[in-house]
């Protein structure tokens, strides 16, 4: 038998002909310590080193099932080990699980933190007991958080008992754990435009068995040290008429239906305003235990860029207005391009920029200002650049130095004439 084993740096990958894998990562378990000096100074977070294996991952069928071993745990168990181990085929399906087999391999770092859970409404037990395990792939939209409960182990001699966790292990030195409960979202940040609609998915999977009667779904915005509820709802799993919901912000709404059928709690809201900007928290809640998601919503609008004149001549001020854009990130640069020349070059002198003026609906507004030097030749192309992360490629307005006009020295000239004329003649 050929045995292959691929490495990705802390993620192992073991496949097998049935076309499921065995999916290795590397963890922490996150335990929450004593204050500074034990006063109350706040809490400080231990991390130690833990596995996760993650079992009969489904496999696409592009992927080369030309291995043949499965994941084979330590010869000699060591109680010290943190060793966890789960079948994903037996338990909730993991949503896009299968990011997780070449996420090393693309460098793309992958977060694995563990830590105990205790359900609400039950005392601390360690039988069985519970875990949150938040996974995230960075680069990728992808972040789950599941829920594992220990398994019992066979009696029939003595069981290895985890140091650490005072758990009992499995013969091979694992502990055992199956998923009852997860929260996922498959969309992490989401951009939109100002004044248009956004929908930031969020959906959760439980056990055949239901965990509870009911679902409890929560959407909280955070934005700079604040937080408030934006919507809240409470569904019967078993009852489609028996649906309660709190929207605190106009325009916010889940789909009561998809809830129950696809454990779809992804929510929509509509006419996005500045104020919407910010970390959404969807909670998911059923029975004893519940999960979050965190999902970034950016607002965007692009600025509107204009020039102040229509005709331009040499030695006058020339101003560029990027009015209403959000966010405050605006560049804005005077370049020049003459008859003579193939390629713009950047103006020296940038002229002079006025402050940042903020508008009630949270847009901003900027202006430049440049002086057209009278060496600047007729028919040089003057223009105007604004960068702003809603504007691909950059905006360019322009103008062209206009020649002076043919007649216009003649007729400053019989001007004067005249007008000596005139005065020698009152003089006279």
């Amino acid at each position: 038998v050929m045995i292959q084993v691929m490495f990705f740096g802390c993620l192992l990958v073991f496949i097998n002909a049935d076309g499921v894998a065995d999916v290795v990562l590397s963890c922490a378990l996150v335990e929450e310590g004593v204050g500074l000096g034990g006063m109350g100074g706040g809490a400080l977070f231990t991390r130690t080193p833990a596995t996760l294996v993650l079992r009969d991952v489904p496999v696409g069928p592009d992927e080369s099932l030309d291995t043949l071993t499965p994941f084979v745990p330590p010869s000699v168990p060591d109680p010290d080990l943190l060793l966890f181990e789960t079948k994903v085929s037996s338990s909730p399906d993991i949503p896009n699980a299968e990011v997780l087999l070449h996420a090393d391999c693309n460098e793309q770092e992958v977060t694995c933190e563990i830590s105990r859970y205790t359900p609400r409404g039950l005392q601390e037990s360690s039988d069985p007991a519970y875990f949150m395990v938040s996974l995230s792939v960075e680069g990728l939209d992808f972040s789950s958080s599941l829920i594992l409960q220990t398994l019992s182990v066979e009696k029939d001699q003595p069981a290895l008992i985890q140091n650490k966790l005072s758990l009992p292990l499995s013969q091979s030195g694992t502990l055992l754990t199956k998923v009852i409960f997860l929260v996922f979202s498959n969309i992490k940040s989401v951009l939109a435009p100002l004044g248009g609609d956004a929908l930031l998915n969020c959906g959760f999977k439980q056990e055949e068995v239901p965990l509870g009667a009911d679902v409890g779904v929560e959407w909280r915005l955070q934005h700079r040290g604040k937080g408030h509820k934006v919507l809240e709802m409470k569904k019967s799993l078993d009852d489609a008429e028996g649906t309660v919901v709190h929207g605190e912000r106009r325009g916010s709404s889940v789909d009561a239906a998809q809830v129950v059928s696809q454990g779809n709690v992804s929510m929509s809201l509509t006419q996005l305003k500045v104020a919407d900007e910010g970390t959404y928290i969807c909670t998911v809640s059923v029975g004893h235990f519940h999960a979050q998601q965190v999902i970034q919503l950016h607002i965007y609008q692009p600025p509107q860029v204009s020039l102040s004149d229509e005709k331009l001549k040499s030695s006058q001020t020339l101003s560029c207005h990027s009015r209403k854009y959000y966010p405050l990130d605006a560049q804005m640069e005077w370049f020049y391009l003459s008859p003579s020349d193939m390629k713009e070059q950047i103006f020296p002198d940038q002229g002079s920029l006025s402050s940042h003026r903020q508008h009630g609906d949270g847009t901003f507004s900027l202006s430049s200002y440049l002086t057209v030097s009278p060496s600047v030749s007729p028919g040089t192309k003057i223009i105007c650049r604004v960068n702003h992360p809603a504007l691909d490629p950059p905006a360019d307005v322009s103008i062209v130095v206009e020649s002076p006009q043919p007649d216009s020295y003649w007729f400053v000239l019989g001007f004067l004439i005249i007008t000596v004329l005139f005065f020698y003649q009152v003089i006279k």
